[in-house]
């Protein structure tokens, strides 16, 4: 299955609900008028874009049809679709994981799908011939550690472990060393599942950040939050508490084949101004996929 097909086929229930929603508004419509616009802006918030968003893209979408004096419904849709893709492509940086060994930091909150996103980046790196580290530094959830060595044989990754209740700076030490050490292209280290408002877990991984610094004065450093899009607008505000105070620069957002509002995406990268980097898009150990906004947006608008 290509690329664009896995994409499309994940994101079925979004495009079917986003796709049905859209047809409604153009089915049979012969001219364009404010009453379009107004269902279109419902079409959006219904998509979890939120409020703010659809005004703003309705808004773009408005100034459009003015300049360009368009009159054809379809032409409406088309510059939907353009309006869409230019909220996703950002100016953000491409990722890059360029020093020997590159370190990623995976946070969030438990249950949003932390660990298993982290064995299928492992995958997707072995898969590109890179010798991937894993970091079990969840020692506080009752067989965290065990989750992550399924997944290191899985995906054919190295893992470094404590036992549970360990210190998690102390597995990220011994993961750092042992990275120079073996040779690793990528160190990727699990955390505890964590709330903004936990002091503690914060101060945990303050801690956790001091010793990669230290031990890999060099290395690049990504920090990935885990959020769940089938949250929907609760993912956005757990982000947005979380990039205060965590160092945030990318979102990997799973779960997106189990809801119909995938629109949060836009919600996420807009309000934000962080790269999604990954999606989850299946269940498969090959369907957490690099993020590209073209993709995504014309998979949305693809018609059944």
């Amino acid at each position: 299955m290509g690329f664009f097909e896995k994409i499309k086929n994940g994101l079925k229930k979004t495009r079917e609900g986003f796709g049905n929603l859209l047809s409604g508004v153009f089915s049979g419509r012969t001219k364009v008028d404010e009453n379009m616009l107004e269902e279109l802006l419902d079409v959006l918030i219904m998509s979890d874009l939120g409020g703010e968003i659809s005004e703003e893209v309705i808004e773009q979408l408005r100034e459009v049809i003015r300049e360009k004096k368009i009159s054809e419904p379809e032409e409406v849709r088309l510059e939907l679709k353009e309006i869409l893709k230019g909220m996703l492509n950002c100016d953000c940086p491409p990722l890059e994981l360029d020093t020997k060994p590159s370190v990623i930091l995976v946070i969030g909150v438990n249950g949003v799908g932390k660990t298993t996103s982290i064995g299928k980046l492992a995958y997707n790196y072995v898969s590109e011939g890179k010798k991937v580290l894993l970091a079990a530094a969840d020692t506080f959830r009752a067989a965290a550690a065990e989750q992550l060595s399924i997944w290191a044989d899985r995906s054919g990754a190295q893992i470094v472990r404590h036992a549970e209740g360990a210190d998690p700076a102390a597995v990220v030490f011994d993961a750092c060393a042992a990275g120079k050490a073996r040779g690793a292209d990528v160190i990727i280290c699990d955390t505890a599942g964590r709330l903004h408002n936990k002091a503690n877990l914060m101060n945990e991984l303050a801690k956790i950040n001091k010793v990669i610094d230290r031990e890999l004065t060099d290395a690049h450093k990504e920090v990935f939050l885990v959020i769940d899009a089938t949250t929907g607008q609760n993912a956005l505000i757990q982000a947005r508490e979380f990039a205060k105070t965590a160092g945030v620069s990318g979102i990997v957002l799973t779960k997106l084949d189990g809801t119909a509002k995938g629109g949060v995406v836009i919600a996420v990268s807009r309000q934000l101004g962080i790269p999604v980097r990954y999606i989850g898009v299946g269940e498969q150990k090959d369907d957490l996929m690099p993020f590209d906004p073209d993709s995504f947006i014309d998979a949305l608008f693809e018609r059944n």
